[in-house]
């Protein structure tokens, strides 16, 4: 095997709690994510030594500050370095949108560049790197369609996915980067109360009605009052009648479910794309297959 390719799928939060603030800064939070037929491409492919990284899309930064390219480096180093990956990546996801992109791509690179490897790294040790390089890389590495998280964000617990629905992601011009987006929860909430997990039935993501019952997101409040224009696109997202509406993690996406394409693709048309980039994708009941040779 000397060349692979893998789909790495966007996630949305179904809901989102910040349930603490630890000493070290970071946050302690509830959340669930689900996968979007929405993905970026990867294809990776054995070269003598080394990492690189061609992208296709926008500009991310320096290679070897890339969560992918640090992913890969990972997996390398674990099975000795006997070989180097040249990684080519089609970049379909917004970027600093919310959506998980850079940690989907992360996961991606581990699951190609083992694969590459033979399956040398276990899959427990493939998920402790996942962790290492970031709370949302641990869902996207685990396979799961859709999972409730805690801690960080790397504590996973599995649930089926409800069944596809027709999804429309709105991503506006501006961005939001996750941590200016906690020290705004901060700092409207200097000395937070302590909250505990919400119980949740067994059922209780059955469908995405029940989904749209389960609460909201916690950065949506400090996100839109820095932006009011992102609580305009919620409203008016929410006004086309869906049956799920959610800021995407700490933004700036917003993403909306629909019980059928007819009533996306109408909703669509009635926000227009003047002041935001709409995008048409699917809920994903399965979790991502696995690389593929090319």
């Amino acid at each position: 095997m000397t060349a692979v390719r893998v789909a790495a799928h966007a996630k949305v939060n179904l809901f989102l709690r910040i349930l603490a603030r630890e000493t070290s800064g970071f946050h302690q939070i509830e959340t669930a994510f689900a996968l979007l037929e929405l993905a970026d491409e990867l294809v990776v492919r054995r070269t003598d030594s080394g990492v690189t990284l061609e992208v296709n899309g926008p500009d991310l930064g320096p290679s070897d500050e890339n969560l992918a390219v640090r992913a890969a480096h990972l997996v390398l180093d674990a099975t000795g370095n006997h070989f180097g990956v040249a990684i080519k990546l089609a970049k379909r996801i917004p970027v600093r949108a919310g959506l998980g992109g850079g940690s989907s791509d992360a996961a991606a690179a581990l699951h190609a560049v083992n694969a590459l490897a033979g399956n040398a790294v276990p899959r427990h040790e493939l998920l402790h790197f996942a962790a290492t390089l970031g709370a949302d890389v641990a869902f996207f590495a685990s396979g799961a369609p859709l999972a409730i998280a805690w801690g960080r964000g790397e504590r996973l617990f599995r649930s089926p996915a409800p069944p596809a629905m027709p999804a429309l992601v709105a991503v506006p011009a501006l961005s939001v980067a996750t941590p200016d987006a906690y020290q705004w929860w901060d700092d409207r909430n200097p000395a937070p109360s302590p909250r505990g997990p919400v119980a949740l039935d067994h059922d209780a993501f059955a469908t995405w009605g029940s989904i749209g019952r389960l609460g909201g997101n916690d950065f949506e409040q400090p996100v839109f009052a820095k932006h009011p224009e992102l609580r305009s696109l919620y409203e008016r997202m929410a006004g086309t009648g869906p049956v799920w509406v959610r800021l995407c993690g700490s933004g700036s996406a917003v993403a909306a479910v629909y019980k059928k394409e007819s009533e996306r693709d109408d909703a669509m048309q009635r926000l227009g794309g003047k002041h935001q980039n709409l995008i048409k994708t699917m809920t994903r009941p399965e979790a991502g297959a696995p690389p593929s040779l090319v």
